[in-house]
């Protein structure tokens, strides 16, 4: 008993101390830097948040586009290179880290549910 007690307050330190952090405080950072990455760079054209147009009519709004893929899908061109079919929409190319932050931040500001893997949203 005496072993478990001092274990608990070994962690309770470590917490506040910053050197341990739960789960979903280490969720909340990177969603927040996700969200920094697409304010800095994709806010121009983009609606980047939970409500609003966006700036460009014909660049899609980041909370609607799980109705076309599952989000996770834009991890590799997020690190190749997102093209676009368009001349305004510059080439990004994210580190890793970066890309995970990214997604986590579009999965968290999804209103509509992502189609499973390997069908599309009309069937």
């Amino acid at each position: 008993m005496q072993v478990c007690a001092r274990g608990t307050i070994m962690a309770l330190g470590l917490l506040a101390s910053g050197l341990l952090s739960p789960a979903g405080a280490a969720d909340k950072g990177l969603t927040d830097k996700g969200e920094v990455l697409v304010r800095e760079g994709c806010s121009r054209c983009h609606a980047v948040g939970v409500s609003g147009n966006s700036p460009n009519p014909d660049a899609p709004p980041f909370r609607t586009l799980s109705s076309k893929y599952p989000v996770s899908d834009l991890a590799e061109s997020l690190a190749e290179g997102i093209v676009s079919g368009h001349p305004e929409m510059p080439i990004f190319v994210f580190m890793p880290n970066d890309v995970e932050a990214i997604i986590a931040y579009l999965e968290s500001i999804q209103t509509t549910p992502a189609p499973p893997p390997g069908e599309t949203p009309n069937g």
